[in-house]
């Protein structure tokens, strides 16, 4: 059932015309301006997705139960864009229940991190640039998720990888920064390459198997669900399940997944908005929307779907770990965002085997968005307050230069704690709805082992997750250098300026409410963090709200109705050929309470256990890092993955270009300067034989003949006497030859006479 909707277009070009007016007058605009239209044409575009979303919801009430119904959707078209014989792709975009999901989540959050932006980047020497980085940004991942086929998908996916490098070194100056926004950039490149395999490989499968050479998204859907008893069978289903790895390679690279996740924790180096619209909004969760997309794929080759859901299931506890030992605030959420992108693959892997798996992904998606945005925007609040407070030479960053901050930063805190206890999965916040319809999928589908991952995952997620609330808001402020600190999990010297451990003057040290010296106090030379301003916290307080609610949406069919699963039906239609995974044993509502009731104990002992090692007990960490000092090496080194690819492919790859360039400069340039050279003398040579003999001979005769012309010029003087006297000098000596020649036999004679005898 498709509406057309020309107005749908809005959507992404608004924000792409916000890129090219802050990119081309943002600096003759003044950075208000710039702010203005960044934020203005996203809000723009945030209007259309909702009507959008708000006329398929007209739409959904009628439709019918049978997948070959068609899900509801909007479309705007321009023509084809490429048609060569049958093979046609068409200039179009797609607003079905899916992209309409995923568009108000991209212009939604993607607004309140541009109004965030407005105070966090104000002051910087590029800021219309940033706009227009970011709203270029936008527009490429809403072209991602409108597009109506693969090949726009590919556009804007190569996109987001492009305007990643952008903003990921954003602040080029500093050499980690644009080293870190090029290690993006690469490490996506790799998972491109299986991508753009995989999407050749289905396009030869579909069009060799079903004689559908397309890759429209709806016309594929419809194949699919026609053609399922001959694609979901023998070598066709074979092909299918490959290229469904190599769909899942790509996804991999874009949302950080094993062994393409390097490129995300560096990805830090960026801004800290930037950092929220890539974890939250953007990048990360196309390769999830990817694999919800082509989900009729997987239902036909549930090999891919399990490969799926046991790498996101790994990922998922392999980054927790990593997160569990970090210091940078940042780095903590980067590898939170690596698991979390874990348990969406989990979800969607397992929906090969059911299709509400794909629904719980997507629904982990929506509600991820919220948390995470408002956990990263609350570390920028963090940050930014810390900036003007830390001395020079201390990082803003570091969990161990702060604490103590719920007092200064109260707006802060609590919307930073509200979606800590969401990421953590306590009820009734929406992490906790979203995890646990992942969890109960993947047990439902005959996943034990997977299921278990994720739960201890969940429990690794909320010590993380208040280990970082815990260091950040509460205990004393540690204000100071890294060299002038004890550990984090040590007090603050009482009575003692943190710059050198010396007591401090009484007139330089700050006195708390009441008249008392606190044991806190900050160095006497910096200012106190404070909350930071209205544009930067208004949407903390929105994505708070938002990270408390929308958990609602998508309540366990336990507890009543899933409106978020019943809104994506129509997209995820069942195709499989046996039907979905479905038993007494694991499909029943007490044990679904059950399963529940572990997950909320898992997440329960995990910040329990922080709160052990944190507040009641803050010597604890130190204890068990020197007791299990290899262990603890292991995870603050991230388990040296970054040193192995160091070792195993970069410097490998270095020295064959080292080799390369040597061979190439000592063989190649030898061999061809050494033939430039020989020509070079065979030309020189050339050049004198032309020179010197042949231009010697012309240039002789031609001089030879120049001069007899000058001789014989002077014979033609003019003068009749002249001419007379030669005349007579010439009968003169004709004469004398005359009688010389007639006189010849006498000479001869008198010669012959004069011979000796």
């Amino acid at each position: 059932m498709h509406h057309t909707a020309s107005w749908l277009w809005a959507v992404p070009l608004l924000p792409l015309a916000g890129f090219a007016v802050n990119l081309f007058l943002g600096r003759r605009l003044g950075p208000v301006a710039a702010g203005a239209v960044g934020c203005a044409s996203v809000l723009g575009a945030f209007a259309f997705a909702l009507l959008a979303f708000l006329r398929l919801r007209g739409f959904s009430a009628d439709f019918g139960s049978e997948p070959s119904a068609g899900p509801p959707a909007l479309v705007a078209g321009l023509g084809d864009w490429i048609a060569v014989g049958n093979v046609r792709a068409r200039l179009g975009l797609l607003a079905d229940p899916l992209s309409a999901v995923m568009s108000l989540v991209v212009t939604g959050v993607g607004f309140l991190i541009h109004l965030y932006s407005t105070a966090y980047m104000a002051g910087d020497a590029r800021f219309s640039r940033y706009f227009a980085f970011l709203n270029l940004f936008t527009a490429l991942m809403l072209i991602l998720v409108l597009g109506d086929n693969l090949l726009l998908l590919f556009l804007g996916w190569e996109g987001v990888g492009l305007c990643s490098y952008l903003l990921i070194g954003f602040w080029f100056e500093e050499t980690k920064n644009a080293v870190a926004g090029m290690k993006a950039f690469l490490v996506n490149r790799v998972g491109d390459f299986g991508f753009t395999l995989g999407l050749l490989l289905l396009f030869v499968t579909i069009g060799t198997t079903t004689g559908a050479w397309t890759l429209d998204f709806s016309t594929l859907q419809e194949t699919f669900a026609e053609q399922k008893d001959v694609l979901g069978r023998g070598d066709p289903r074979m092909l299918l399940s490959v290229a469904g790895i190599l769909l899942f390679i790509g996804a991999c690279g874009k949302s950080a997944q094993i062994p393409l996740y390097v490129w995300l924790p560096d990805a830090m180096a960026g801004p800290t908005p930037v950092s929220a619209l890539i974890h939250a909004a953007t990048m990360v969760t196309a390769g999830i929307y990817l694999v919800a997309r082509m989900n009729f794929v997987y239902q036909l080759a549930p090999v891919a779907g399990e490969v799926v859901a046991t790498v996101g299931a790994l990922t998922a506890l392999f980054a927790a770990t990593i997160a569990l030992v970090q210091n940078d605030i940042k780095k903590v959420l980067a590898y939170s965002t690596v698991s979390q992108l874990g348990y969406m693959f989990l979800g969607v892997g397992v929906g090969a085997t059911a299709c509400a798996g794909f629904s719980a992904g997507l629904f982990h998606v929506v509600t991820h968005a919220f948390f995470k945005a408002c956990l990263f925007l609350g570390a920028g609040s963090v940050i930014h307050a810390l900036h003007h407070a830390l001395p020079p030479d201390a990082d803003p960053q570091d969990l161990r230069n702060m604490g103590d901050l719920r007092r200064r930063m109260p707006i802060t805190f609590w919307t930073f704690g509200v979606a800590t206890l969401a990421i953590a999965g306590f009820p009734p916040l929406a992490g906790f709805f979203s995890k646990d319809e992942i969890l109960w999928r993947t047990f439902e589908t005959g996943h034990p082992g997977l299921w278990l991952l994720g739960i201890v995952t969940a429990g690794l997620t909320a010590f993380y997750m208040f280990r970082l609330l815990l260091l950040a808001f509460f205990g004393s402020y540690r204000g100071g250098g890294p060299s002038r600190i004890r550990r984090a999990t040590q007090a603050a010297p009482t009575g003692a300026d943190a710059r050198d451990h010396r007591p401090a003057p009484r007139s330089a040290t700050p006195q708390a409410e009441g008249g008392r010296t606190p044991s806190d106090a900050p160095p006497a030379h910096a200012e106190l963090p404070r909350e930071s301003p209205a544009t930067m916290t208004l949407p903390l307080v929105i994505l708070a709200a938002l990270a408390s609610v929308a958990g609602f949406l998508g309540l366990p069919s336990v507890l009543g109705a899933n409106r978020f699963e019943h809104w994506l039906e129509p997209v995820f239609a069942p195709l499989r050929l046996e039907p979905d995974f479905e038993t007494g044993l694991f499909s029943s509502h007490a044990l679904e309470w059950i399963l529940m009731g572990i997950s909320v104990a898992a997440a329960a002992a995990g910040a329990g256990v922080a709160i052990l090692f944190y507040v009641l007990k803050p010597e604890l960490p130190d204890r068990l890092a020197a007791a299990f000092s290899g262990i603890h090496r292991v995870l603050r080194n991230k388990y040296y993955v970054d040193e192995f690819y160091q070792s195993a492919i970069v410097r490998p790859l270095l020295a064959v270009e080292r080799a390369c360039a040597g061979f190439d400069g000592s063989v190649i340039d030898g061999l061809v300067n050494g033939a430039a050279r020989f020509w070079r003398w065979v030309s020189d040579y050339t050049g004198w034989m032309d020179s010197t003999c042949v231009d010697g001979a012309v240039n002789g005769t031609a001089n030879a003949v120049a001069a007899a012309g000058r001789r014989a010029r002077q014979l033609q003087s003019g003068r009749v006497r002249a001419y007379l006297a030669l005349s007579l000098a010439g009968a003169l000596l004709l004469i004398l030859g005359f009688h010389l020649w007639a006189a010849r036999e006498t000479w001869l004679a008198w010669v012959r006479a004069l011979k000796p005898i």
